[in-house]
C-alpha cells in the first residue's frame, strides 16, 4: 500500500523541497489505505538529511496545505507521532469504491471535495498505534519488546489499487517489524545512504522523466548525457539517502537544456571527448569552450 500513496504524493502533492521528502517520507510508511502510520522526528531527520527545524516545518507546511495531519489523540512505538494523509485517504477510497463496481472503470483525478474515510482505531492497533493513555476503557498496550508473552509479529499485506508506476522495488510497508528505522540504537541507519556514483536511477524517477516530457525532450541520449554529467558534479558529495539523491537528479534533469545540433560540439562537457572535432577552427574551438563552461551548473543553483 506504501506504493499507491508514494504514487499520489508524487502526482497529486504540491509540496516541494522538504516539505516534499517530508511526505514521502511518511507516505513510505503507510501500512494500507487508511494512510496512517507513526514516524519519529529524529528518523525523519535522518531520512530527509534536513535538520530539526526544517522537518518541523516542512510538517507545518504540509498540515497547513491539508496534505497532512498530525493525530495527537494517538501514539506509536516508543510514544512516536501519529501521522495521516487525508487527501490519499479519500483518493483510495474513491478508487476502491470504483474498482469495486468495475475493475477497469476510469477514476477522476483526485478532488478536495472527496470524502477522507473515518478512522478505524481497532486495525490501527496492529500496527503498534493505540490511543494515548489515561482512558480506563483503552485495552493494555502488547508488549512491542519481543517477550514471550507477546503475540507473534504480523507482516500484512493489503490489498493495492491499480495507480502504480512501473515494477520495481519498494520498502516493506510499517508494522510492527519496523523498528529498526524508529529506534536510536539502530545500526542500520548508515547502511541507509550511498553516493551519487553508486546511487541508481529507480523506476519512480524514470517514470517521472517520461510523464513530465522530459525523456521526449532530451531523448535516450541526451538523458544518459544528463544523468553522467549530474554523476560527474555530484561525485565529490557526501553519501545520502537514496531519496535525496532521486529528488536532486530530478530538479537536474528538469534544468537540462535540450540538444542544439546546431551548436559547435561543446568537448569542455564531462563526459565529451578530450579534444575538439577535426575541421574546427581555434575560434570554434574556444567558443565551444567558452559555451561549456557557461553551460555548466556552479552549485549555487
Amino acid at each position: 500500500m506504501s506504493r499507491d500513496t508514494r504514487e499520489w504524493a508524487w502526482k497529486c502533492s504540491t509540496s516541494r523541497g522538504n516539505a516534499r521528502l517530508v511526505l514521502l517520507s511518511i507516505a513510505d510508511r503507510i501500512p494500507d489505505e487508511q494512510c496512517v502510520a507513526w514516524a519519529s522526528l529524529t528518523s525523519l531527520m535522518k531520512r530527509t538529511n534536513a535538520s530539526r527545524n526544517a522537518v518541523r516545518g516542512a510538517i507545518t507546511a504540509l498540515a497547513e496545505a491539508g496534505e497532512l495531519e498530525v493525530l495527537d489523540d494517538l501514539d506509536g512505538p516508543q510514544h512516536s507521532t501519529v501521522y495521516r494523509l487525508p487527501r490519499a485517504a479519500a483518493w483510495l477510497a474513491k478508487v476502491a469504491a470504483a474498482r469495486k463496481v468495475d475493475p477497469e472503470a476510469y477514476v477522476d483525478p483526485p478532488a478536495e471535495s472527496d470524502p477522507v474515510p473515518a478512522l478505524d482505531i481497532e486495525r490501527l492497533r496492529k500496527h503498534g498505534i493505540w490511543p494515548k493513555t489515561g482512558s480506563e476503557s483503552d485495552p493494555r498496550r502488547e508488549d512491542l519488546t519481543g517477550s514471550k508473552s507477546a503475540p507473534p509479529r504480523q507482516n500484512l499485506t493489503p490489498p493495492r489499487v491499480k495507480i502504480r508506476p512501473p515494477s520495481g522495488s519498494e520498502p516493506d510497508p510499517q508494522n510492527r517489524s519496523e523498528p529498526k528505522v524508529n529506534r536510536r540504537y539502530s545500526s542500520s541507519s548508515a547502511a541507509d545512504l550511498t553516493s551519487a556514483a553508486d546511487w541508481q536511477v529507480d523506476d519512480a524517477s524514470l517514470f517521472w522523466a517520461q510523464q513530465q516530457g522530459h525523456l521526449a525532450r532530451l531523448g535516450e541520449h541526451g538523458l544518459q548525457a544528463a544523468d553522467a554529467k549530474w554523476r560527474h558534479h555530484r561525485g565529490t558529495w557526501s553519501p545520502r539517502p537514496t531519496a535525496t539523491w532521486a529528488a536532486d537528479w530530478r530538479a537536474w534533469i528538469a534544468r537540462e537544456h535540450s540538444p542544439t545540433p546546431q551548436r559547435p560540439h561543446l568537448y569542455a562537457l564531462p563526459g565529451g571527448t578530450p579534444a575538439p572535432q577535426t575541421g574546427m577552427t581555434r575560434a570554434d574551438a574556444h567558443m565551444a569552450a567558452l559555451l561549456a563552461a557557461v553551460d555548466e551548473p556552479t552549485g549555487t543553483e
